[in-house]
């Protein structure tokens, strides 16, 4: 009798990862000629968001940027970042909330399942919350499941990661 075979595919961000990005990017902030007297900082609130603070617009761009190089250096996804509007802030400052998104949303989910249906894969497919499930009899069958879904996460903009394999 055949076994199912199951792995779960979920969208998570290590935030002990991102504190230790945005710690190294404050340092970097501090250290660097173009920021010597500047106000630029990086601010955790929370669990989700991360605030910037900057000079102008284009001192926040270089912020920017030293977090994102520290976020990607640490295997933290880019694209779990959803960036706010540049705000004024106090004393001519500019101020961006970034966002940081955890699971894997509705419409993204089924892209997923719709894209893993048009290929006729012999495998069940559920949307559990903010991951998916996918199970069959086939371990072949989950292994190319698996290459499809690493090829549709550019599609889908959304980075993946594939757990629980169990067979």
């Amino acid at each position: 009798m055949a076994s199912e075979c199951s792995f779960d595919v979920v969208s998570k961000v290590d935030f002990q990862e991102v504190k230790n990005a945005t710690e190294h990017s404050l340092k970097e902030i501090k250290q660097r000629y173009d920021f010597k007297g500047s106000v630029s900082n990086i601010e955790l609130s929370g669990t989700d968001k991360i605030i910037l603070t900057s000079d102008d617009e284009i001192k926040l761009k270089a912020v920017i940027d030293v977090l994102q190089s520290k976020l990607f250096k640490r295997g933290v996804s880019i694209r779990s970042l959803t960036y706010g509007k540049i705000q004024q802030a106090s004393k001519g400052t500019v101020r961006q909330e970034i966002t940081i998104s955890q699971g894997i949303p509705q419409d993204k989910a089924k892209i997923f399942v719709n894209g893993i249906k048009e290929k006729k894969f012999k495998v069940q497919v559920s949307i559990q919350g903010d991951q998916l499930r996918v199970s069959g009899k086939d371990k072949d069958t989950l292994q190319e499941v698996i290459a499809y879904i690493r090829q549709e996460q550019n599609r889908a903009n959304i980075d993946v990661q594939i757990v629980n394999l169990r067979g």
